[in-house]
């Protein structure tokens, strides 16, 4: 090989590329010509997107947004299906040109899945392929206007946040609202506190979701009474929704019990899958939860997450792009340290986060326990292979706090 046969971008040599590509004194490897087309096609992108122009080409299909979904979330095929076309409906909304009475309305959809089952990672992930503004908020901290707690149009706040205080740009994007359940209806009986956090709340998203113009103060309400209030107009930003909604297969099984009586009755519930209830989720039990009717009828696109059994949190440690695995190999590897962790210390790892009941954020936590001596005494011991097996993983489990607490419980 010729002392120049080398990509002068990366530095790697004919031998270790696929193709070397040559130019006048100069050569690029195909990685990083693919790399530099990428840098192009979003800079392009990113400038269509500054003057406020969307063109159908640029939107990626449903199936296409989906298969991204699975190169980092595991399973979950309904979820990613519905979230998949609600926001190619949404690209394709912003590119309508209204010539005729038929305007697009938007569908915003609302996600029911226990803690772990990864509603928050399927808004994370869907915001890596988006040109739109992608904002994620948390209901929990949201209060009616006049109470201690954030304002409704703080939502909006982070929108704008996002879109570097673009209002046309903010306009069409997507905001994940988390903890939608955490809003609910404290209950039918009247109270002699006011449930300044629940339906008083729910009150106020309507007109966020279905689209109004909402002044929105920029920089939050109550620290800068005196800025400038910015009008937002919420027509054409797309709303998602998340919760765990706990305790709401009680609310579908009773309605499912008391649908017919008899011997159909009987036989119904037969076919009945009792360990996962939510697939069977309709909107009035969102209602006997604790949403308001109008809540739910502005959230038209109900999904459901199922819960996690043991191959998909097998899964979740080491296929995706993200794994919990491949994350430690880097942290180590930027120490020119080899990680390696046997197939059946993974077994392991998943049978204490099935034994804890911990689900997928379990995982890492699990992970960080088994690793965090050897992320401690490696980096300055000069070793630089380390191998996690069973024997290793459940000696360093079983002294550390996570262990002790987990056995009390």
């Amino acid at each position: 090989m010729a002392k120049g046969d080398r990509c002068n971008f990366c530095g790697r040599g004919r031998g270790d590329v696929k193709l070397l590509l040559s130019g006048i004194d100069a050569f690029i490897c195909d990685d990083c010509a693919c790399r530099a087309n990428d840098v192009i096609l979003e800079t392009k992108r990113l400038e269509r997107n500054a003057a406020g122009v969307i063109s159908m080409k640029d939107i990626p299909s449903p199936r296409a947004i989906k298969e991204f979904l699975d190169c980092y979330v595991i399973g979950q095929e309904d979820a990613k299906r519905y979230l998949s076309v609600s926001v190619y409906n949404h690209y394709k909304r912003l590119t309508q040109n209204v010539t005729d009475d038929v305007e697009i309305e938007k569908s915003n959809i609302i996600m029911v899945g226990a803690t772990g089952t990864g509603k928050t990672l399927l808004a994370r992930t869907i915001a890596r392929l988006l040109n739109v503004p992608f904002a994620v908020v948390d209901a929990t901290v949201l209060t009616e206007a006049g109470y201690v707690g954030e304002d409704i149009e703080s939502i909006l706040s982070r929108l704008l946040q996002v879109a570097d205080y673009d209002v046309k740009q903010a306009e069409r994007g997507i905001v994940f609202i988390d903890e939608i359940d955490k809003i609910a209806r404290k209950g039918d009986n009247p109270s002699i506190t006011r449930d300044v956090s629940g339906e008083g709340v729910q009150q106020g998203l309507l007109k966020l979701l279905e689209g109004s113009i909402v002044n929105v103060p920029p920089q939050g309400g109550r620290k800068h009474p005196e800025q400038k209030l910015v009008a937002v107009d919420t027509k054409n930003i797309l709303f998602i929704c998340g919760g765990a909604f706990d305790g709401i297969e009680r609310h579908i099984s009773q309605r499912m019990n008391t649908q017919v009586v008899g011997y159909t009755a009987i036989r119904n519930t037969l076919h009945i899958d009792r360990t996962d209830m939510l697939q069977y989720i309709q909107p009035q039990d969102l209602k006997s939860f604790g949403l308001i009717p109008e809540i739910i009828g502005r959230l038209p696109v109900l999904t459901y997450l199922r819960p996690l059994d043991r191959d998909a949190l097998r899964r979740i440690l080491s296929e995706p792009k993200n794994s919990i695995v491949r994350q430690y190999r880097k942290l180590f590897e930027m120490d020119r340290i080899e990680l390696t962790i046997t197939d059946d210390a993974l077994d392991y790892i998943v049978d204490k986060a099935i034994e804890y009941k911990l689900g997928a954020r379990g995982l890492r936590s699990i992970t960080e326990d088994i690793l965090i001596d050897a992320m401690y005494e490696y980096p300055s011991s000069g070793n630089s292979v380390l191998v996690v097996d069973k024997q290793y993983a459940q000696a360093k489990l079983e002294k550390s706090k996570t262990f002790f607490l987990a056995a009390a419980v």
